[in-house]
């Protein structure tokens, strides 16, 4: 599939200055890619200068909420090129996510020209410190513009990016979330659209105020077992041996998740994907047997847990952060970084676009 390049791509990105202080998302690239869908049909993809979007204010989005997303990085190789993290994954998670709400999905092919566009023209701005990366967002949105609550007929796709620190540095304080839930069942828990986001920040807000950092979500049809965190899937450390969620359709399919899983089997270790009680993983914290726990994405990478707060007791964990994740996080960077073996054939190379 051609892609057009808009003239004034060079221009913008020419002009733009890297600050000191990247943050998580805060720093734009210049440039994103477009797509458009009419009737099922998509148009030529075209890079273009980063700009705001011209919305009809009765376009289906901004009432139906029809809309998805997805979040994957672009490394600094240790060899000094640029490479991409296991996209094929994203872009199939896309299509699951397209078609939970009713979207035409986007071309594995079209997705693929989206996010490697993207990364070849911003390879200068890819950061070259261990554990920080350009972030991808490609997204997709329905836009006629009727009221009527019907599926939308025409449907814009863009990929925006930005060169990012980790998510979540450092150990984080989780609040046990009793009293709402962020995804039904039969919902849209395993797809990742806006909605499953805005259904957690009425807890955030409620665990900001107590001195947590993130939520614990519980499966929303027992109540008493782990799903995971808003943005997060989780993992415990149990008689040195790994526990994590099984998939249940109200947890989000994560690509760092299941690359944990390859990894963690592949280094020696025993896992288990399975059904967690909450108040059994929080005796075991107390006695012992669970001493670390950890969380992990695309966006935080592994973030190491300290404690859990659950009512009005907490429990914290003996190791913060614990071996176990550690060995892990930096195994996955050595990876993604170029500096280890890609046994499983996860990385794939991009191909510099310079525009001097």
């Amino acid at each position: 599939m051609s892609i057009y390049i808009d003239p004034a791509v060079a221009a913008s990105l020419r002009g733009f200055e890297m600050p000191e202080k990247l943050g998580f998302g805060t720093v734009m690239a210049p440039v994103m890619f477009r797509a458009v869908c009419q009737d099922g049909c998509w148009s030529q993809g075209e890079l273009v200068p980063y700009a705001p979007l011209a919305l009809d204010p009765a376009a289906k989005v901004l009432h139906y909420a029809q809309s998805c997303f997805e979040g994957m990085k672009a490394y600094r190789t240790q060899a000094g090129g640029v490479s991409l993290f296991r996209p094929e994954r994203n872009a199939a998670r896309m299509a699951h996510s397209a078609a939970r709400l009713c979207m035409p999905p986007v071309p594995e092919a079209l997705f693929m020209d989206g996010v490697r566009t993207v990364t070849a023209y911003c390879a200068n701005l890819v950061p070259a410190t261990s554990g920080e990366s350009l972030y991808l967002r490609p997204f997709l949105f329905g836009t006629q513009a009727d009221l009527s609550v019907s599926a939308s007929t025409s449907y814009e796709f863009y990929v925006i990016a930005s060169p990012s620190e980790a998510y979540h540095a450092g150990n984080m304080r989780l609040w046990v979330e009793r009293e709402d839930s962020r995804a039904a069942l039969g919902g849209t828990g395993d797809a990742k659209v806006g909605g499953n986001y805005a259904a957690s920040l009425r807890s955030v807000a409620r665990l900001k105020e107590r001195g947590y950092d993130q939520s614990l979500w519980l499966n929303p049809g027992n109540r008493n077992t782990v799903d995971e965190l808003s943005g997060m899937n989780f993992f415990a450390v149990i008689n040195g041996e790994l526990h994590t969620p099984a998939l249940s359709g109200s947890i989000l399919e994560g690509v760092t998740r299941d690359s944990l899983i390859d990894l963690a089997r592949d280094m020696g270790y025993t896992v288990h994907e399975r059904a967690i009680d909450i108040d059994e993983l929080l005796g075991q914290v107390a006695e012992g047997s669970c001493d670390e726990a950890f969380a992990c994405g695309t966006a935080a990478i592994v973030s190491p847990i300290s404690l859990f707060g659950d009512g009005g007791r907490e429990y914290p964990l003996a190791k913060a952060p614990g071996p176990v994740a550690e060995r892990l996080r930096q195994m996955l960077l050595d990876i993604q970084e170029g500096r280890a073996e890609d046994k499983f054939g996860w990385m794939h190379p991009v191909e510099v676009v310079s525009i001097d």
